[in-house]
């Protein structure tokens, strides 16, 4: 197994997210990959958990990385989130993102959990990629 795809897997990742206008449109460029200092916004997008294991096989190192993006809101409500949340998907399933080191083979939506957290609203969503390191 490689865990060497993973910092590639997650730059591809928030880049697509952070030039997505449709994204950006809805939560105003607060898009995460570390939370700032200080006090959050309203509506914000942020790479979270991941997992990974190995694919590896006869042809080379592999991984299967699970990934957790994660809309959260103070607002009332899940309308806002629920939009942020579609355009993430829309960004991500499928995607064919370039990574500085090995390829990506596929990216899909598995699933998708909304909930209240203290006052706010999060919905985390989990897409699964299988990258090899050629």
């Amino acid at each position: 197994m490689s865990y060497a795809l993973a910092a590639p897997l997650q730059m591809a990742v928030y880049q697509r997210l952070a030039s997505d206008d449709a994204l950006n449109a809805l939560v105003a460029g607060n898009i995460f990959d570390a939370m700032p200092q200080g006090t959050l916004p309203r509506l914000y997008v942020a790479l979270g958990a991941e997992t990974a294991k190995d694919a590896s096989d006869a042809s080379g190192a592999g991984a299967w990385h699970e990934l957790v993006i994660s809309v959260v809101t103070e607002n009332e409500g899940f309308q806002t989130a629920k939009e942020a949340a579609a355009a993430i998907s829309d960004a991500l399933d499928r995607a064919d993102l370039a990574l500085t080191r090995g390829r990506l083979v596929g990216l899909w939506f598995r699933r998708a959990t909304a909930a209240r957290d203290s006052g706010l609203r999060r919905i985390d969503l989990t897409f699964r990629a299988r990258v090899e390191d050629v």
